[in-house]
């Protein structure tokens, strides 16, 4: 091969390299052309679907392109989680989790390789629900204290439900049975609107749900509230009192949120984290949260970030003092 040969062919792949760049800075420029979906790791009627319809409702309308929920169950949204993790990180598929995905269950499972911080680049926080402990209008307790009392004398024999091993609910009633110094027995289910459904049918007498899955559950008198789990009683339902005022100290919260792939391009992250804060900020989305009592919430994806990093540490703290062992 001649050097003018060599030269062409280099001359040539810059030029196809530069092509490409062009390419790709103009799709994102131009970004959505098409629909984008977002991924639920749980089945609809919970509490991640919950807000990931109402929050894809008000992004579609900023964005011009619908935004499609896709529930996939299964390890505590991990295996929905691995699958975004390795799409295509162009914007197109995005996923509204909690910190079951992003801070607890990649914790508990020995073969899940996924590492948040690593795998996903945040787009925003999108707001918080405190849990509810609910129970079957049947069931005897009508209070934490009681709960606890009948907990202690018949230890090991009263059910609680949840959506999944590793989800908030479960890692709650957990650090509550570490707290109280009870033990129950863990019924998990592939998503938290099945249990609610057995709850309400009997055939588990209590779990810690999402305020924003059971509030209608509640107003329906169908299930009969306990005590919320944050640290003050909720605006939404200020009647309802909290487990701190039973064990002093006690607080958990289910925080809500979307990321991308890692290595999405920035000004599509960023596009995503506008078209998100619009549809917080709309009326109709605040007045929905609030009925099921849950708080809006914004972030630069930088703050969003480092917010997944701090409950990781959070919550891995919770995991050794419960002694919660992993799983396969």
């Amino acid at each position: 091969m001649t050097a003018t040969s060599a030269l062409r062919i280099v001359v040539g792949a810059a030029a196809m390299f530069g092509l490409a760049v062009g390419i790709a800075r103009a799709q994102s420029g131009d970004y959505p052309v098409r629909p984008i979906k977002m991924v639920v790791g749980f089945g609809a009627g919970g509490g991640t679907d919950i807000v990931a319809r109402i929050v894809a409702q008000g992004m579609a309308a900023s964005l011009g392109q619908s935004v499609v929920v896709d529930n996939r169950t299964g390890a505590s949204g991990m295996i929905a989680a691995e699958d975004v993790a390795k799409s295509p990180a162009d914007g197109y598929t995005l996923m509204m989790g909690s910190q079951t995905v992003f801070a607890v269950a990649p914790r508990l499972y020995r073969k899940v390789t996924l590492d948040p911080s690593r795998d996903f680049s945040g787009v925003a926080l999108t707001g918080a629900s405190p849990l509810v402990l609910v129970v079957n209008p049947s069931f005897s307790a009508h209070s934490v204290a009681d709960v606890i009392a009948l907990a202690k004398t018949n230890p090991g024999k009263i059910n609680f439900g949840t959506g999944g091993t590793g989800t908030t609910p479960h890692m709650t009633a957990e650090l509550f049975q570490h707290v109280a110094g009870i033990k129950m027995v863990h019924v998990a289910y592939r998503g938290e609107a099945p249990a609610i459904n057995d709850l309400i049918a009997g055939q588990i007498p209590l779990m810690f749900a999402n305020l924003s899955a059971v509030m209608g559950h509640i107003k329906g008198g169908t299930l009969r509230p306990l005590a919320v789990t944050s640290a003050e009683r909720a605006p939404s339902a200020p009647e309802i009192p909290t487990v701190a005022e039973t064990l002093p100290g006690f607080a958990a919260e289910t925080w809500f949120g979307i990321v991308a792939p890692t290595e999405t391009p920035g000004d599509i992250i960023a596009k995503l984290n506008g078209a998100a804060r619009h549809a917080l900020a709309l009326d109709d989305t605040k007045k929905r949260f609030a009925d099921l009592g849950m708080t809006t919430g914004t972030s630069s994806p930088e703050e969003f970030d480092a917010y997944i990093q701090s409950e990781s540490v959070k919550w891995a703290k919770v995991i050794q003092d419960a002694n919660i062992q992993p799983m396969d």
